[in-house]
């Protein structure tokens, strides 16, 4: 198939790696750690793999070559993430340069290609198409959940018919909590395979001190603030529209912040900030509607506002609401079929408590079938299904008529809504993300040679240039805490929210009166690959602002 110019140009390209993984390296070992949280709970479960200690690489004057040649699977678990394929090429040349003879094996569409024996191996040859490119498509991804001791013995059975010394599972939280509990299931059954995972996901939710970003975000935010700036550029030449854009991100705003940052809109909901201030639906709906009103009075009928995927979820009565709903939909599945959609609207209300019940029914009916939907595998109502863009253009615009009839409003509302989210999951990744999952992958290799298991490749001090950065691994251990899942307490890695005393918020927040009021948007364009550093290779507005430094 013939390649367009910038995938030609853009296989050339050749990731930086830090000084530490150049040449020979050696393993620094830290103090013992524990997890975040509920520590005897995690310390009883995970017996084998809790208490590492954090381990760094450093510059080694002498290379120790590996005589013994050793082969190593890899599976993409989960949603796609832009630099995912530069993970697996780091991967693969850390090996071969380990020792030429050793071998990365690709399990296919995930997890389920692990569990079922469907695999790869991946060659020069085979890999050379894919350096540097977006998506998961070099050997596919899949959702199927690492949790039972069948499984894990499924999987070793082809581990060691293959003998793979190591799995590498690329993921967010969920697939390296799965990652972390195979780790500990080999290691107390003297399996002899190490796990190791690595930190994917856009949503920007998997981080701490040690891993300052989850890979993907970085490219996957500049893909939606291009797009956001033109449509505000748009905006501000028609002076017509109000633009609600709905951005990924569940269970945390990273993405609506960082875009927030990059783009200066009006308006930019923190899904984060609307649970701590124990905000209602009708109070969302108020401040857009002053933000409105107020522009109308200065002649500017136009704006945009971004809401993140999960503020539905955030308004704590909306979350009273969902939990109950969680509760009918699994108990009275039966008695809801077949019945017409007015129907199921009134039985479900007449199973809500009374509060609950008037703001399910004070929805607009397409909104409240939407959250009456099938839940996902973990139990959960699908918000990316759910129409919070539209849902807050219909009653601003419910409102406005109210207060047009009032005489307190004169201006014109006519909303535009959209929702980027598979837009930017497999973009092509910025050289921040090209170099960075380059180094994730490279720097697992080096974990692996080092006979670790249960840890995260770790690369950090990202603000820096990548020859500075820092390479390591930390136990998965060390990030977990204990949640409440389909009705039991279960370990999994803490999602990482919204800091409302960090700095990228406390930027925003500061900005965020004049920016309701006035038209002060900023156009990031399109990710640029060729030119100056500053253009090019800069971070996320998040990382640099979480790091002190100017932006």
């Amino acid at each position: 198939m013939k390649k367009s110019p910038l995938q030609r140009v853009r296989a050339e390209y050749q990731p930086k790696l830090p000084k530490a993984l150049q040449g020979a390296v050696k393993l620094e070992v830290g103090a013992p750690t524990e997890s975040v949280a509920d520590q005897e709970e995690i310390k009883k479960l995970f017996p084998n793999t809790y208490g590492l200690p954090i381990v760094e690489f450093k510059q080694a004057e002498n290379a120790e070559g590996v005589t013994e040649p050793f082969n190593v699977g890899v599976i993409l678990s989960g949603g796609q993430a832009p630099g995912g394929h530069n993970v697996v090429s780091g991967l693969f040349d850390g090996l071969k340069n380990l020792n030429k003879d050793c071998r990365l094996y690709g399990f296919l569409m995930g997890p389920g290609g692990f569990v079922d024996h469907q695999y790869m191996e991946i060659t020069e040859d085979f890999l050379k198409d894919y350096r540097n490119t977006g998506g998961f498509d070099i050997i596919g991804s899949g959702r199927t959940k690492l949790e039972t001791p069948e499984q894990f013995d499924k999987g070793l059975k082809i581990l060691k018919e293959l003998n793979i010394k190591a799995l590498v599972i690329i993921g967010g939280d969920d697939s390296n909590t799965n990652a972390c509990v195979l780790a500990e299931y080999y290691k107390a059954n003297g399996a002899g395979v190490q796990v190791i995972g690595v930190p994917k996901t856009i949503d920007g939710d998997l981080k701490n001190k040690w891993i300052e970003t989850s890979f993907g975000f970085d490219t996957a935010c500049k893909v939606y603030s291009e797009v956001i700036g033109n449509i505000q550029r748009d905006c501000n030449s028609a002076k017509k529209y109000y633009h609600f854009i709905k951005l990924m991100g569940r269970s945390a705003s990273h993405i609506a912040l960082e875009c927030a940052l990059e783009c200066q809109p009006n308006f930019c909901f923190i899904s984060e900030e609307v649970q701590a201030k124990n905000m209602t639906l009708d109070q969302i709906v108020g401040q857009l509607c002053d933000m409105i009103v107020e522009r109308a009075n200065k002649g500017w009928n136009f704006g945009t506002v971004l809401v993140p995927e999960g503020l539905i979820e955030f308004i704590p009565s909306m979350k009273l609401l969902i939990a109950q709903l969680n509760d009918i939909l699994a108990e009275h599945a039966g008695d809801l079929d077949g019945l017409t959609d007015a129907e199921k609207l009134q039985a479900i209300a007449g199973y809500l408590q009374p509060s609950e019940a008037e703001l399910y029914l004070s929805l607009p009916e397409h909104i409240a079938l939407q959250l009456s939907l099938d839940r996902d595998s973990h139990g959960n109502v699908q918000v990316s299904l759910i129409d919070t863009e539209m849902l807050l253009a219909e009653m601003v615009s419910k409102r406005l008529a109210k207060l047009a009839e009032e005489g307190k409003y004169n201006g014109k509302f006519a909303p535009q809504r959209h929702f980027f989210g598979y837009e930017g999951r497999c973009a092509d990744p910025t050289n921040f993300d090209a170099d960075y999952c380059y180094a994730l992958g490279y720097n697992a290799s080096m974990l692996i040679n080092s006979g670790v298991t249960g840890y995260m490749s770790s690369v950090r001090n990202l603000t820096d240039k990548p020859e500075n950065w820092i390479a390591g691994g930390i136990p998965i251990t060390m990030m977990m805490n204990m949640e409440k899942r389909h009705g039991h307490m279960k370990p999994v890695i803490q999602k990482a929210l919204v800091d409302l005393d960090g700095k990228p918020y406390l930027k925003f927040a500061s900005m965020r009166d004049e920016l309701k009021l006035n038209t002060l948007y900023q156009y990031p364009g399109p990710i640029q690959y060729f030119g100056p550093a500053e253009v090019c290779d800069r971070p996320s507005m998040t990382l640099l602002l979480e790091h002190d430094k100017e932006i």
